[in-house]
This record gives structure tokens, sequence and C-alpha cells, in this order.
């Protein structure tokens, strides 16, 4: 019976044993989940979003533009649009506010909404774009003048003309091409291509057009002129009165030619 009592006391302390152990090996696995420094999804997400609609918008110059910026906060604090364009009437709701912009003339205008929920301030950001396509471009018939094409092509009310480039093709091959990137104005022109280059035998009855190509951004916009044909036949003023100078004198020599001959046989005649 001595005997009992010691091995009772020693199975009770090996379970107590055990069981700090487990606690702390429960409290090593619990320490080490709270130092792991990666941030949790709440940290890395916005508290809400702010959108500007729309994102991007071409106008012609001069024009008026409505945006609308909006955020999922249900009670934003305060909305703000900064931008250099001229501001006009303002409309609100509970989340969304709308501007007008007014004469829009600069080629490139950005323009950014901030919304303020919560005491933290988040924006957004537009571009608008004002250009106008080419009213007309016009390829003269072509001039053929000692052994030159000339060919000349009228691009009409185009802005901004800084990012305009004028092609000139025969078929589908490029014969020559211009960027006007040097013109900076703000209003709408006119721009006038001349291009010469020698004529060669396989250019006869080729087709020839002019294309104007506005770049911005990426955002292309094209416009092209009707085709004209490559002829001898396409002669200058000085040309055609050179020519017709020739004929005439040419003309002249063969009546004289025939002159003399039909003298010399009525001669002829006569004498038999």
């Amino acid at each position: 019976m001595r005997f009992l009592l010691p091995l009772s006391l020693l199975v009770l302390l090996a379970a107590a044993y055990q069981g700090g152990g487990s606690a702390r090996r429960r409290r090593a696995v619990w320490t080490q989940g709270s130092e792991d420094n990666s941030p949790s999804p709440s940290d890395t997400e916005a508290p809400f979003r702010v959108r500007i609609n729309p994102s991007f918008k071409a106008v012609p110059p001069g024009s008026s533009v409505w945006l609308n910026c909006s955020s999922s906060c249900p009670l934003p604090e305060n909305s703000s649009l900064h931008t250099g364009l001229q501001r006009g009437q303002t409309l609100r709701g509970s989340n969304w506010v709308s501007f007008q912009l007014l004469d829009v003339r600069a080629w490139s205008s950005d323009v950014h909404c901030f919304v303020t929920c919560a005491g933290v301030t988040l924006g957004a950001m537009a571009r608008i774009h004002a250009y106008k396509q080419p009213h007309s471009v016009i390829l003269e018939p072509p001039v053929f003048e000692g052994s030159e094409y000339t060919l000349r092509c009228h691009v009409t009310h185009v802005f901004p003309v800084g990012f305009l480039v004028v092609t000139l093709q025969r078929g589908d091959r490029v014969i020559y091409s211009e960027s006007l990137k040097r013109f900076t104005g703000l209003d709408l022109a006119n721009v006038t291509l001349t291009h010469a280059f020698p004529a060669r035998p396989r250019d006869l009855w080729q087709p020839v057009t002019c294309h104007a190509r506005l770049n911005l951004d990426g955002q292309v916009v094209h416009s092209s002129s009707a085709p004209m044909t490559l002829t001898v036949f396409a002669w200058s003023t000085a040309s055609k009165a050179l020519a017709s100078t020739s004929i005439a004198a040419l003309v002249g020599i063969l009546l004289i030619v025939g002159a003399a001959y039909l003298r010399k046989y009525l001669l002829m005649q006569s004498r038999q």
C-alpha cells in the first residue's frame, strides 16, 4: 500500500506535464500567426471607389461636355472637380455630381474628380480631346511638266494640325508622307501639300490618292481624296502652250513642204 501512493502521484505529474506541453504548443502556434506581417485583404482594398464617366471623350473644338463623378460612398462629405477648362452648370445627387465643361478648345485636357468619404479622399481622371476631322481632302489633277509629275493636295478645316500626317500614294505604294507636328496653333486650319517626283513609264495610268490622318493618342481619324490618274496628258499651262506652238510650227512646215511639192508637180505637168 505504501507503493500505490507514489505511483498515483507519478501518473498525475505525467498527465499535467503533457497538458502543459500542449498549452505551450498552442501558444507557440498562436504567437507565430500573430507575428505574420503579411497584410490582410482589408488593408489593401480602397475603402470606397470613385468613378468618372465618360473617362474619355473626343469632341469638336468649342463644344461643351458633361462629366459625371460618382462613388460607392453612401454619404460622401465632399466632391470636387479640378480642371483648367471653363466650368458651367453643376448637378448633384446622393452620391454623384455632374459637371458641365464649356468651350473645349485645347486638343487634350485632363479632368480630375475627388470624393471625400469618412475623412479619406480618392480620385479618378478623365481625358478630353478636341479635334476636327478634315472638312475635305482634295487632290488636284496631276501636272506633268518636263520629266516630273507634280501633285498638290488640299486638306481643309482640320484641327489640331500638329497631329496631322498627309500621305500621297500611287496605288498601295506611298510616294511621300509628311508629319505636321511643327504646327502648334489652336485654330482650324487649311493645309496644302505639294510634291514633285520623276515620271516613269510604269506610272502611266496609275491612280494616285491623298490621305489625311489624325493620330490623337491612339485614336486615329482618317480621310482620303478621290483618286486621280497619272497620264502624259496632264500637262501644265506652259506645257500646253509649248505643245500648241510646236504643233503649229509642225503644221506650217508640212504646209510649206506640201506647197513646194505641189508646185514642182504642176511644173512637171505643164512641161509635158
